[in-house]
């Protein structure tokens, strides 16, 4: 990559052709393209992605490339619509999808936001090849939003990690709860708290991309918001749990590791806004790229080497 470098490429550096998706890239006419999930399928690099249409309801459209950088196929219409008529959660649209492989079940989980006429909430498909889907329903109630799965059990269950949105006059940390059947889910608790005063993610916690789990602990990528006189800001950190009990955060990074500093993540339909949903670890390449969606209005991709992630994330503040 040979583009314009941005003072956060200290370990991500973003792709010289940013961004990789807009609106004029689509078979059909939509408003804005953005927050991809990520998966490796049939030699292919599969993302779904949020696509938002012209009346402002947004639903999901795959994107196919053989490199996962270049040459995306996008199907002709979208790959998972609404259906309002036997999902009423999804009266008002369904965002922000992060996908995790469970190879107990050998699918793939798309954990998405359902938009309800009573809030956002989290809702739960299958898919084994990303064309066909199968809707479980509605996981966890009104406010919640921003979860994906752990890949296994954790202590005999599954795992997830989900944004509950308790007031909107109180800061939104990230929970933790736990199911024996994907359905029902309960020990709902705080593992990630935002931080004090001026923080760059002192108001709302949520994580991006599904946890990758690695010798060191479960890697996760999570954005942090700082609320402005004039708007929020969206940046990205990284944290460290613990494999065992991942409720425990080995360690946290003090510092973003990506903030909206490119024109098309600071301006757009959603101004300063830097949101992935996916990322890939390519293991012949130990290339780790994230997918993520710039200022609501288009797809970008950011990458580093996985043994500098982790050597990063090594030195980070315990906890």
């Amino acid at each position: 990559m040979a583009g314009k470098r941005y003072l956060d490429e200290t370990l991500f550096r973003r792709h010289e052709d940013n961004p990789i998706l807009t609106p004029e890239n689509w078979p059909y006419p939509v408003n804005t393209v953005f927050n991809p999930a990520a998966a490796q399928v049939g030699g292919q690099t599969v993302l779904l992605v949020r696509v938002e249409d012209r009346f402002g309801v947004s639903h999901l459209t795959a994107a196919r490339s053989k490199d996962g950088k270049t040459g995306w196929v996008i199907d002709k219409s979208p790959t998972l619509p609404t259906d309002p008529k036997n999902h009423p959660e999804e009266i008002l649209g369904i965002e922000d999808p992060r996908v995790t492989w469970l190879p107990e079940l050998k699918v793939w989980a798309v954990t998405y936001t359902s938009y309800s006429t009573d809030g956002p909430l989290v809702s739960l498909a299958t898919t084994k090849d990303f064309r066909q889907f199968k809707r479980l329903g509605p996981i966890l109630r009104p406010a919640d939003k921003d979860a994906a799965l752990f890949p296994r059990r954790i202590g005999g269950r599954w795992a997830m990690i989900h944004r509950p949105i308790l007031s909107p006059n109180q800061p939104a940390h990230m929970w933790m709860s736990f199911s024996p059947d994907l359905k029902h889910w309960g020990d709902f608790k705080i593992f990630m708290r935002t931080r004090a005063g001026n923080a760059w993610d002192g108001a709302k916690l949520g994580l991006c991309p599904q946890p990758l789990e690695t010798p060191e602990g479960w890697l996760i990528l999570y954005h942090g918001v700082r609320e402005t006189c004039c708007s929020s800001i969206y940046r990205v950190g990284l944290a460290l749990l613990d494999l065992k009990e991942p409720w425990k955060v080995l360690r946290r990074s003090r510092n973003w590791v990506l903030a909206p500093l490119a024109p098309y993540e600071k301006f757009g339909d959603v101004s300063d806004v830097l949101f992935p949903g996916g990322w890939i670890h390519d293991l012949p390449s130990d290339e780790l790229r994230i997918y993520y969606g710039g200022a609501d209005t288009c797809v970008a991709m950011a990458a580093a080497s996985m043994k500098d992630v982790l050597n990063y994330i090594k030195k980070c503040p315990v906890g």
